[in-house]
């Protein structure tokens, strides 16, 4: 035993990326996710609900949250600014106070996704025949609370928090199959709809009454060049009342999704789409001779075509 703890020390003097033990130098992973489950109290507080609250004065039981939000996320803030190279170098009260002024305006900003959230349900109640409810949404949906966590998520990157935003978004990714960044803008009345497998890069800019199924993806048409593309324009511009239906791909910084257009399935998109368009693919369907030998035919299909759910 102590001759394999001796092999493993030596492996980590190497001063490699993977070798790095500050530990207490960069945001708590279980505490973000607290921050996550409280700020959901405080988003929708008819529906999620913590034991150890138990006050029937609303008043009470929000300056609890509040207080305890705030203090857990001011901590993770001020670590995460460790990361930003203008308070890499400050002193820890210097970090701190910048990391209370960040909570101060993060607070200010929950009418603002309240706001939002509560378009984005309605969107969800009038986009899905088979919702029973808008509880039902709320507290079965992992689409709307993909969007939920991006919106708090979105906030805290408009407030050049590191880490955090991402590590926020990431938490959702694990438990929803819905991948978005934080730093992608997304505009009201958003509605996804069988939520797996959906990707939505950081600099996508999404319109109001943008609806998304399952397998989308919005990203970017070549990454070949790395890192060296950080902060440029990679990802599309889906306008107000698009729907991009099953496994469809919206690819490049410069492709735009004309407003009221449909998107079907399976399409593979690189160029801007005209407003009001619908762009399908042609399918062929397998068909079984006499004697069990496969052949292709062609589908016809019309410009009304695209996929029933």
């Amino acid at each position: 035993m102590d001759d394999i703890v001796q092999e493993v020390l030596a492996d980590y003097s190497h001063g490699r990326d993977i070798d790095n033990m500050n530990v207490f130098e960069q945001p708590d992973q279980e505490i973000v996710e607290e921050i996550i489950h409280e700020l959901l109290m405080i988003l929708f507080p008819g529906y999620y609900r913590e034991k150890e609250y138990r006050t029937r004065s609303t008043h009470i039981k929000l300056s609890v949250l509040i207080e305890d939000v705030m203090y857990d996320l001011r901590k993770q803030i001020e670590v995460a600014l460790l990361f930003d190279p203008e308070y890499s170098d400050s002193k820890k009260i210097v970090r701190k106070r910048a990391a209370q002024k960040i909570c101060l305006d993060y607070f200010r900003k929950i009418p603002k996704m309240r706001e939002y959230l509560n378009t984005d349900i309605q969107a969800t109640f009038d986009g899905d025949p088979a919702a029973d409810s808008k509880d039902e949404i709320v507290l079965a949906y992992p689409g709307l609370l993909a969007t939920a966590i991006y919106r708090m998520a979105h906030e805290l990157f408009l407030l050049k928090v590191p880490l955090l935003p991402r590590m926020m978004t990431e938490y959702a990714h694990r438990v929803t199959g819905v991948d978005i960044h934080p730093g992608a803008t997304i505009g009201k009345y958003f509605f996804i709809d069988h939520a797996t497998g959906i990707v939505v890069g950081s600099t996508s800019i999404i319109g109001e009454h943008v609806k998304v199924y399952q397998g989308v993806t919005i990203g970017a048409l070549s990454t070949k060049e790395g890192h060296k593309l950080h902060g440029s324009k990679r990802h599309p511009t889906i306008e107000d009342n698009v729907t991009l239906y099953s496994g469809a791909s919206i690819l490049g910084g410069n492709t735009v999704i004309g407003e009221g257009s449909v998107i079907g399935g399976n399409s593979f998109v690189t160029k801007s789409i005209a407003p009001h368009s619908t762009v399908t693919i042609k399918t062929h369907e397998m068909v079984l001779g006499a004697k069990n030998k496969p052949e292709e035919k062609e589908l016809e299909q019309d410009s009304t075509w695209f996929y029933v759910i």
